[in-house]
């Protein structure tokens, strides 16, 4: 009879999730594999084992934060209008970064200095927010938005989204207003200024 398997994907699941912690909360200087394995309640023996040593574990934590934000933008389904494609989009990026607000800043801080992104990390940036690109390109080419580079649009959409994001996972959202409202109106807006 085999052996259950002891480091299997939830441990993992759970070491990715407190290093996220670590690192968004902390810093760099918190994230030690023997804090990380006592934090989890397991040994560094299978830390290494899952993840080979820190570094292999940081760039797995990249390509973790990555897939889950992804995994949001392409839950959102493309309908005949790529206006509202945008705004729902924009709705799901709100939603993966409040699901997992320790992962946001490890794609979008330098919380690791020095960690450079290897091919698997970046094909995994660009696949989250292709969505958004197919859609900007969708409406530009039905008309729909300005014609202008389609960088742009993309650009000002998600300049705009992380910026809402990170006012309100930093504490800074209205407090005298609905902050779901304040959000949608805020896309809608800026979603107006690109009609053609």
């Amino acid at each position: 009879m085999p052996r259950p398997r002891t480091h299997d994907d939830a441990l993992r699941t759970r070491l990715l999730d407190r290093a996220g912690v670590l690192l968004s909360t902390e810093g760099a200087g918190a994230l030690s594999l023997r804090r990380l394995a006592a934090d989890v309640g397991t040994s560094t023996t299978a830390v290494y084992s899952l993840f080979g040593g820190k570094p292999a574990l940081v760039r797995e934590l990249f390509v973790e934060a990555f897939h889950r934000f992804g995994s949001h933008l392409r839950a959102v389904p493309r309908t005949d209008d790529p206006g509202e494609d945008l705004i729902q989009l924009g709705l799901a990026y709100r939603r993966s970064a409040l699901a997992d607000p320790h992962l946001y800043p490890i794609m979008f801080a330098n919380v690791v200095p020095g960690f450079e992104p290897d091919e698997q990390v970046g094909q995994e940036a660009f696949a989250a927010l292709s969505p958004l690109i197919e859609a900007v390109r969708a409406g530009i080419a039905a008309g729909l938005f300005r014609q202008v580079p389609d960088t742009t649009v993309v650009m000002s959409c998600w300049g705009l989204a992380h910026g809402m994001v990170s006012l309100e996972l930093n504490g800074y959202a209205p407090g005298e207003d609905d902050t779901d409202a304040v959000y949608e109106r805020t896309l809608r807006a800026n979603l107006a200024g690109w009609r053609a």
